[in-house]
Parts: structure tokens; C-alpha cells; sequence
């Protein structure tokens, strides 16, 4: 792949694929594993930039560099942390709209590993089950905390949610800065980016208005 594509693609934040791409081998190393090599070759690009490891204050860096990439920053990449998600029984029949907004986005681009931060806004209509409130935001957090394109995010939580709730009427809007604008490149400090995937009944413009009436008259 020649410079220019690969800056092409980076700047258009591209992406083909709806999963997450993963190696084979992504879970034959552990957690400690996995930190332990990071932080070898994060000291390499330390030490790269001229950095002296033997510095107090930098000689942690790899490892605390490491340990936040594998357990904080990109914990999601790991299935066995998807969070239990307890759907219920709709006991009451309820068959109107229930919005969760305002859900902290808080990932990391997949082209130049640098900070993606905003809110989404979720809303399904139930049909025989509903689910926590809690555990659509610990979803979101959830496929969040991987490399990310904005795009594939909606994607995943999208349909995470139709399958776990059985209907296709649910709608996910993700409205977020990227630090890969604002501290490079155009280097836009107050431009962000607003994505919307939806199915079922939000295929049908007087509900997807519903909500985004509902979105608007509660954030401003």
C-alpha cells in the first residue's frame, strides 16, 4: 500500500469491515502477555524519538503505556469483557419509544489511535422484552473501547441490540469529535461528526422525527 493511500484512507476514516478485524491469534497471548510486549516495543519508540528511559519520569512509561492499551483504553477488543446484558419480560406492554441519550463515548480512532469523544443516543421500540437502561450504556461502552471507526460503532451496537431485545426497531445516533481532526491534519478544533444507523419501524421517517425531536429538545 503506497503513502498516499494510506493517508487517504486514514483521512476518509474508511472501512470495509462491520466486525472489528482481528487476527486468528488475537486471544493466544493474556493480558500480561500482551503488556509485556507492548511495553518492549513502546520503549523502542521511546527510546526511537530520543527519549532517555533512564529519566524518573519516563522509566514507567512503557509499562503504564501498556497496561492502559491492553486493560483501559482497548479492553472491548476482548469478548470475555462484554458485559451480561438482562433483558426482561414486558409485563407492562409497552409499546412506545424509550430513549437512552446522552451515552459517554469515549474511543479511539483505528487509523491514527488518537481520541474519538462524544454522546450517543439510543432509542427501540419493545416488543416482548426490554432490557436495564444501565446495560445499553455498558454496551456502548463496551464496543467503545476497541480501535473504532464511528460508522462500524453505530454498526455494532446496532445490531448487538436487535439481536439481544428480538426487533429490528431500534436507532443509534453517535454525535463525537475526533482528535485525528482537531490535533492533526485540518486540525478543526469545533467540527464533529454526527452518524445515525436505524431498523424496523425507524425506516419510516415520522419515527425517525420522533426521535430526533426527542434528541434535540433534551440536549440543548
Amino acid at each position: 500500500m503506497n503513502k498516499d493511500l494510506i493517508e487517504n484512507i486514514g483521512d476518509n476514516h474508511i472501512s470495509s469491515n462491520v466486525n472489528t478485524p482481528l487476527l486468528p491469534t488475537a486471544f493466544d497471548k493474556n493480558d500480561d502477555e500482551k503488556i509485556k510486549t507492548i511495553q518492549h516495543h513502546f520503549s523502542k519508540i521511546m527510546e526511537t524519538l530520543g527519549l532517555d528511559l533512564t529519566d524518573d519520569s519516563l522509566s514507567g512509561t512503557p509499562y503504564r503505556f501498556a497496561k492502559m492499551y491492553v486493560k483501559e483504553l482497548f479492553y472491548g477488543l476482548n469478548p470475555e469483557n462484554k458485559p451480561k446484558l438482562s433483558v426482561f419480560e414486558n409485563k407492562y406492554s409497552y409499546n412506545k419509544m424509550l430513549v437512552e441519550q446522552n451515552i459517554t463515548i469515549d474511543s479511539s480512532c483505528e487509523h491514527h489511535f488518537l481520541p474519538i469523544t462524544g454522546h450517543a443516543h439510543i432509542a427501540y421500540i419493545p416488543k416482548d422484552k426490554v432490557i436495564g437502561l444501565s446495560k445499553i450504556n455498558r454496551l456502548v461502552d463496551y464496543y467503545a473501547h476497541r480501535p473504532q471507526v464511528q460508522e462500524r460503532l453505530s454498526l455494532q451496537i446496532l445490531k448487538d441490540l436487535q439481536t439481544i431485545l428480538n426487533t429490528e426497531d431500534v436507532i443509534v445516533m453517535i454525535a463525537a469529535k475526533h482528535l485525528c481532526v482537531s490535533s492533526r491534519g485540518i486540525k478543526d478544533k469545533d467540527s464533529f461528526t454526527t452518524t445515525i444507523e436505524y431498523g424496523g419501524c425507524f425506516e419510516k421517517k415520522a419515527y425517525r422525527n420522533e426521535f430526533l425531536n426527542i434528541v434535540n429538545n433534551t440536549t440543548k
